[in-house]
Parts: structure tokens; C-alpha cells; sequence
């Protein structure tokens, strides 16, 4: 998760550097920013791990795979994927394509997939897009949604890894206030690596309690407070 401003270049994805992002169509406009979650990255890790190595390396194809997912508009900008033949699955759901995840909302949408009957939904990735969702989770987390890769069990072109994703509730979340609490997110993913090393295949296993009951904490906003909260020139940045 970042802001969306002009950058060159970052230590920790591949592809944003001026030759590779030209021509690029961006969703919010430019390339992202990801120098405040980096710091928080930096800041909050639980592993740091060597350069070269293999659990380096699926962190960075892995935080390059986020942003690509979520910051390029056009499937054939993808550098990570073979947009062709890729497919998308969550907890064992039937797998989709690009295109599919696209009408779920795309985004956090994707991970949000739920049975729970609606009525016991506390966020419905059925009535959210792929802006509104957008907009819910980086005023959540202001200074983003850090990810680090905490084990890989295999690498390349089966790639198997347990992930850790965390931030700090600092802004609203659906009704409710911000609490400055810690709100963490553990799972499994299954990255298939084609011939030229590209993805073609991603299954991700977690649990979106983990993640939503974090958020649902808090005192509950009336509509005028929610707005004061939501018209924060530093939360209106983060996007």
C-alpha cells in the first residue's frame, strides 16, 4: 500500500525505475511512493534477511507482484505475470483470472472474499469497488500496510511462503474510530513460476478475521464525525 506520486526507483520492489514504469498506465495517476511504508517496514520487521538470498528474493517478487496488482491499469504492463494464463484463488475458491478479479473489485476485495451470509458481513466486498476499497483501507492505515515474507518453505517455480502484513489503525474503518492499535495479518501463499519466471498461478490461505476484527475496534463515528476523520489532509494523501 502507498501514496501515489513520481518516484525512481525502490529498494525493495523491482520495475520503478523511470525506463521500466515509461509508458505505464498508472491507476491513481503516477507511479507509487513507498517511502512512508517502507519506513514502517523497516521500522516494524521481524527478519531481515541477506541480500541474494532466497527468502530476499520472494520478498521483493512478492512486494513487486502487490504493487503491480494494485497500482497499473493495463493487464499488459504486468512485468511479474504472465497475464495470459494467471489465475487467483483464496482459500481454496475456485481459481480466476485477471479479469474475473477485476469485476470482484480487484484490490483488497480479492482477499476479502467471504461465505458468511450478509447480514453478518462488517465489510462486503460485494458493495465495495475497487476505489471504495481503496479508500477504506489506506485511511485505515495511514502510513500503510507493511509486508515482509517471515519463511519460505520452497523457492522457485513452486514458490511456498508464510507472510506477516501489519499497520497501525490510525485513521477510521467503516463507522469506527481509530484506535493507534497494532493490526496484523498472517498467511500462506503458492506462487507457480512459468518457464521465464513469471507468476501464472496464485492460491493465498488467511484468515480475514484476523484482519477485520483489528479494524471493527474503536468507539463508533456518527456521520459527522466519520467526516472530520475522512477529511484529514493526511489521510487524504495516502491513496
Amino acid at each position: 500500500m502507498a501514496s501515489s506520486s513520481s518516484v525512481e526507483g525502490d529498494k525493495y520492489r523491482s520495475y520503478l525505475y523511470a525506463e521500466a514504469v515509461k509508458n505505464t498506465k498508472w491507476r491513481f495517476g503516477a507511479p507509487p511512493n513507498y517511502d512512508v511504508v517502507n519506513k514502517l517496514f523497516e521500522e516494524g520487521r521481524t527478519k531481515i534477511w541477506p541480500p541474494g538470498s532466497l527468502e530476499e528474493k520472494v520478498q521483493n517478487i512478492v512486494k513487486t507482484w502487490e504493487m503491480e496488482m494494485f497500482h497499473k491499469s493495463n493487464f499488459e504492463d504486468y512485468k511479474t505475470v504472465n497475464p495470459n494464463n494467471y489465475t487467483f484463488s483464496l482459500n481454496g475458491r475456485k481459481a480466476i483470472t485477471l479479469e474475473e478479479k477485476r469485476k470482484l473489485g480487484g484490490g483488497y476485495n480479492s482477499f476479502m472474499q467471504t461465505s458468511l451470509p450478509e447480514e453478518f458481513r462488517c465489510y462486503n466486498p460485494a458493495e465495495e469497488t475497487a476505489d471504495s476499497s481503496h479508500v477504506a483501507f489506506t485511511t485505515a492505515f495511514p502510513r500503510g500496510f507493511a509486508l515482509e515474507i517471515v519463511q519460505v518453505y520452497s523457492g522457485p517455480p513452486q514458490i511456498i511462503y508464510k507472510f506477516r502484513h501489519w499497520g497501525y489503525k490510525e485513521g477510521p474503518f467503516k463507522g469506527h474510530a481509530p484506535t493507534g492499535e497494532l493490526v496484523e495479518l498472517f498467511g500462506i501463499a503458492i506462487f507457480q513460476m512459468d518457464e521465464e519466471m513469471k507468476i501464472v498461478k496464485v492460491e493465498f490461505f488467511l484468515d480475514r478475521g484476523d484482519l477485520l476484527g483489528g479494524l471493527m475496534k474503536g468507539a463508533r463515528l456518527d456521520s459527522g464525525n466519520e467526516e472530520v476523520a475522512l477529511s484529514c489532509p493526511f489521510l487524504k494523501n495516502t491513496g
